[in-house]
């Protein structure tokens, strides 16, 4: 199973909030699987292309060893997901994490759960899963 974290975040998050709501993600998405979830099973970071150079993320991705997808917003915007009243309308007023995730892991992508908000609320993370279907 190869996931795709979504990242949505505040202007001043640091990196410790980013791992705190990815850990957190990853913790409701073990419960709900069935099978203990890592780091490692992440093999990209995705985000808002207006946040993708944000220096939080950008250390959070070297930390990992992960590439960033850096999703347009028009494609954002049309990607369906929970919505969400802190979002502003430039995201589409839903999920930035949600969209984020399912939009850079492709068609056939599903979220494992929905969004989960790190403990200071300044970060929300959210995976996608794409079952590996080589032999």
């Amino acid at each position: 199973m190869t996931l795709v974290a979504g990242l949505g975040f505040r202007a001043g998050c640091g990196v410790d909030s980013l791992r705190s709501a990815l850990q957190a993600a990853l913790q409701a998405a073990s419960a709900h699987q069935g099978e203990e979830l890592s780091f490692a099973h992440i093999g990209a970071l995705a985000t808002a292309a207006d946040k993708a150079q944000h220096p939080a993320l950008l250390q959070l991705a070297a930390e990992l060893q992960l590439d960033i997808h850096a999703v347009s917003l028009p494609l954002l915007e049309k990607t369906p997901s929970s919505p969400s009243e802190h979002v502003p309308d430039r995201y589409g007023n839903h999920s930035v994490a949600e969209s984020a995730a399912l939009a850079a892991a492709g068609p056939v992508a599903a979220l494992l759960g929905g969004r989960s908000i790190s403990p200071d609320r300044m970060a929300t993370a959210a995976l996608a899963c794409i079952e590996n279907t080589s032999p």
